[in-house]
């Protein structure tokens, strides 16, 4: 029987309301008190260069205030809308006065195509004319409104990541694609043209996407809004705003990739989506390195309106009910597993670098943790499609009994967590509880660590799960559980009697295995199965040996200092991004090929071409 190929986690990168993923800086925000003051001054060295503050040998209690009050969950700040004047069309229904049809003057080729009926149009000089509208008519008039919901998981203040490279007309969600590709790519510590020359171009992939797709003013937003606002639509607006782009800007601007591509949106459980895809190419053996992450851009007004309209967010309403203040606390929008009143929409991007075992070892690639399995399942017949389901019961328990046969029934009991979807509602802290209190009696868990990243972050969508991975890898590191800090108190109506759900920081010294879940939109579930690298390392001991382990730890070094030249230079501000418009196409004139390989230009390994079929009881020939 031959050996299943592990997929192991080789880099992260990315973006969030915490800050910069790689060198676990946004998982460090989460728990920031808890680290060494050397941790917490590079973390906050990191920040600073984000949001373009002067970095500091030390940093005043004001400045580090101000820092830390630019990050996670705030109020929605003037780059994405302005919460207290949000621009609407009134409609105006009007009628004459006594009989008086009303006027009013304008240039002719303002005039409508179609005049209503009511209207009588007198010629004036200098191709003016003069309207009288007579009867009843209705005209739209632009005003403003406070927005209802006023809270977002935002990137740090002051940090654009469209500044990093040249991205003109490039949507805010493909801007983050680029910058947190880049980042997983440069924190590799491997040279990605030296890898490339390694592998036949066909056994890397990329796998992501956007569930929203791309809705701001350079994608979907304005095209459909350009005509409404007397503008044009332009060439760039449809392409750049479908939701494969994050993949397709990933493959043609950052890594030159000629492999697999693609994008499976689940909703709040797209990165798990794409993650199982990931993960099967490599335990299959169709794939040896593969990207895998999301990006989402949705703090527009209309992404807004529409989830509000569902009550799926924690209004300034809400939030002041909850607290019994005069003003929202914009800070604790989120809270899972407490009172709360709805979920707290955030911008997020992330990206993951999968290997197989075998050539992680080869070259030396730093080994994060490994994904033995990802379980996806519906919820069967609904009455509402928003509404939870049965179909998470399957994955956890799933996840849950693949990782007992694999580490040990003791691993699964003492050494897991759980990082819960938490996306902080009224219905789902509820729904959620109960399942995971009812998987950890059921194979002997009896107090199951609870963690919640969407406390901190807010529910970034397609990323969601991406940035409980994250925290899982940054938990692994640094051994501290991010806690349910922004929630208070357990709800009355949560179950837990078999769960720990911590309202601080927890300290775990030893963890064998994490869980991400997610419960997403339509009967999405997904709970992947995430093993410490520690275990990893047991693990690859015991496949390859003692002698092959030392040779894999001396790579490993080189790997580690290239990767702490980039994390210098990142936390400096200069992030290196990659963005490669134009540069290294392929003349398709040089390819060349026969019945069993293809040569590609540029490509020193070649492309073999089937030559058996897995169908052997089939064939005809």
């Amino acid at each position: 029987m031959s050996k299943l190929r592990l997929p192991v986690i080789v880099s992260l990168g990315g973006i969030n309301a915490a800050g910069r993923s790689s060198g676990h800086h946004a998982y460090r925000r989460m728990v920031l008190d808890k680290l060494s003051a050397s941790q917490q001054h590079e973390t906050l060295q990191s920040l600073a260069a984000m949001c373009g503050i002067p970095q500091q040998s030390e940093f005043s209690a004001q400045e580090r205030e101000r820092l830390l009050a630019s990050t996670l969950i705030r109020q929605v700040e003037q780059n994405h809308f302005d919460v207290n004047n949000l621009p609407w069309m009134t409609p105006l229904d009007t009628h004459d006065r006594a009989g008086q049809p009303m006027e009013f003057e304008c240039r002719r080729k303002q005039l409508p195509r179609d005049l209503p009926v009511n209207w009588e149009v007198i010629d004036l000089e200098d191709d003016r004319v003069c309207v009288r509208m007579a009867g009843q008519g209705r005209l739209f008039v632009p005003n403003t409104r406070v927005a209802p919901v006023q809270s977002a998981g935002q990137l740090p203040t002051g940090f654009d990541p469209g500044r990093l490279y040249p991205s003109r007309f490039h949507p805010r969600g493909l801007q983050m694609s680029v910058v947190a590709a880049s980042d997983a790519l440069n924190n590799m510590g491997l040279a990605w043209e030296s890898l490339c020359a390694a592998l036949p171009a066909d056994q890397i992939a990329v796998y992501s996407g956007s569930v929203m797709a791309q809705l701001d003013d350079n994608g979907y937003g304005g095209l459909m809004q350009s005509r409404m606002r007397g503008g044009r639509v332009s060439s760039k607006q449809l392409p750049l705003g479908l939701n494969t782009m994050p993949a397709d800007f990933v493959n043609a601007y950052v890594l030159g990739s000629l492999g697999a591509t693609g994008s499976v949106t689940g909703a709040c459980a797209t990165f798990l989506y794409n993650l199982r895809m990931g993960v099967e190419d490599i335990q299959s053996g169709r794939r040896r390195v593969v990207f895998v992450g999301n990006s989402e851009a949705p703090l527009t007004p209309e992404v807004f309106e529409g989830y509000g309209a569902m009550s799926a967010l924690a209004t300034d309403e809400g939030l002041r009910k909850l607290d019994g203040a005069e003003q929202a606390n914009h800070r604790r929008a989120s809270r899972p597993f407490g009172d709360n009143c709805g979920f707290t929409l955030a911008e997020s991007a992330q990206y993951f670098v999968l290997m197989d075992d075998e050539l992680a070892m080869e070259l030396g690639a730093e080994i994060y943790g490994a994904v033995s399995d990802v379980f996806i399942n519906a919820d069967g017949y609904k009455k509402s499609i928003s509404a939870p389901g049965p179909g998470n019961y399957i994955t956890l328990a799933k996840s849950m009994a693949a990782s007992a046969a694999l580490l040990g029934e003791r691993s699964l009991r003492e050494r897991s967590y759980i990082q819960a979807h938490g996306s902080s509602t009224p219905q789902n802290r509820v729904t959620e509880s109960r399942i995971l209190d009812a998987m950890a009696k059921n194979f002997g868990i009896a107090s199951w660590p609870v963690s919640a990243v969407k406390a901190y972050v807010g529910h970034s969508l397609a990323p969601a799960s991406a940035d409980q991975m994250l925290a899982v890898l940054g938990q692994f590191a640094h051994g501290w559980l991010p806690g349910l800090k922004t929630t208070g108190a357990i709800a009355d109506d949560v179950y837990q009697e078999n769960l720990n759900l911590p309202l601080d920081d927890i300290e775990l010294p030893e963890t064998d295995v994490a869980f991400i879940n997610s419960k997403g939109f339509g009967g999405n579930n997904a709970t992947a199965a995430v093993i410490h690298p520690t275990k990893v390392s047991e693990m690859l001991s015991k496949r390859y040996g003692a002698a092959s382990m030392s040779a894999y730890q001396s790579k490993l070094e080189a790997t580690r200092e290239q990767r702490a030249e980039y994390e210098a230079s990142a936390s400096k501000g200069d992030w290196q991004v990659r963005y490669r418009f134009g540069e290294g196409m392929i003349d398709e004139a040089e390819l060349e090929m026969d019945r069993e390989k293809l040569r590609l230009p540029g490509w020193e390994q070649l492309v073999a071409l089937p030559q058996d079929t897995p169908y052997d009881d089939l064939r005809l020939d």
